[in-house]
């Protein structure tokens, strides 16, 4: 457990009652590590925290936070310091995507008879803006409140949730793919910023899985089947299926330890295969 130098390292996750830094928190808690679960729901963070602690008997708490609201950030560090103390470890996890920021097609026909709202010119620019700000604000706000900490201490690491849509923009996803293409650029520039200050940034870009966000993409509701769009996944994943939350960790764990001490500026991709496919 010592070996990667993380008990008793404080790590606040943001999104942490979801399913992808939920699982995370469980694999930090395995090593010592003391989780705050940040989310805007507080009792399923705290319902998260109070899980980890029974099944890993290491501190972990639920904290309420908006990741777009500054005050709420410093109100919630505030508190993460009265109960565990300066931050070591920060996981960027909120984000998402949204209806109103997908097209209906995936690509526009060219006909005279085309329905515009179906494409690019049906985007709605408040649920534009609602998936930029959560995804790519979403990770600068939080990394500007807890980064202090770091800073400070001369030690620490932020790890930031990428997708490999930030490599190769996927199709009615316009909001989406823009805001975690510019999550991998601002890893690469806080990276520099920090980079004589002890502290590292670097982003973990997940393939596919199935999640409350793009459930409605990838499963048909009525069937209960895989849509066309959830079967070009399949087949464009050489592994073909979906990632697990668990198979994130391993990547996660390596970037917040000493294993990884001269590694900065980085976006490593957990994808299956999914970059180095072609399709042929």
């Amino acid at each position: 457990m010592n070996d990667l130098n993380l008990k008793d390292k404080i790590a606040v996750l943001t999104g942490g009652a979801g399913i992808i830094c939920s699982a995370m928190a469980r694999s930090l808690a395995a090593y010592g590590v003391k989780t705050v679960i940040l989310d805007l729901n507080k009792d399923a963070a705290t319902d998260v925290a109070k899980q980890i602690e029974k099944e890993f008997n290491t501190p972990s708490i639920g904290v309420y936070a908006s990741v777009l609201d500054k005050a709420s950030l410093e109100s919630a560090r505030k508190d993460i310091h009265e109960k565990f103390g300066p931050v070591d470890i920060l996981v960027n996890g909120a984000g998402g995507n949204s209806p109103a920021a997908t097209t209906g097609v995936e690509k526009m026909n060219g006909t005279e008879d085309e329905n515009l709202e179906e494409t690019f010119f049906g985007l709605q620019i408040e649920g534009f803006d609602r998936v930029f700000d959560l995804n790519f604000k979403g990770t600068l706000i939080p990394s500007m409140v807890f980064a202090n900490d770091m800073v400070r201490k001369k030690s620490g690491v932020i790890i930031n949730i990428s997708s490999m849509n930030s490599y190769r923009p996927l199709t009615k996803i316009a909001a989406y793919s823009a805001a975690k293409a510019a999550v991998n650029n601002f890893t690469q520039w806080l990276a520099v910023h920090f980079s004589k200050t002890g502290v590292r940034v670097n982003a973990i870009a997940p393939g596919f899985l199935m999640t409350n966000q793009n459930r409605f993409l990838l499963i048909d509701e009525k069937t209960g089947d895989h849509t066309p769009r959830g079967m070009k996944i399949i087949n464009g994943t050489p592994m073909e299926r979906y990632c697990i939350p668990e198979e994130l960790t391993g990547t996660l764990l390596y970037l917040v330890s000493d294993l990884s001490k001269f590694v900065t500026g980085v976006v490593i991709p957990v994808d299956g295969g999914f970059s180095a496919y072609g399709g042929v």
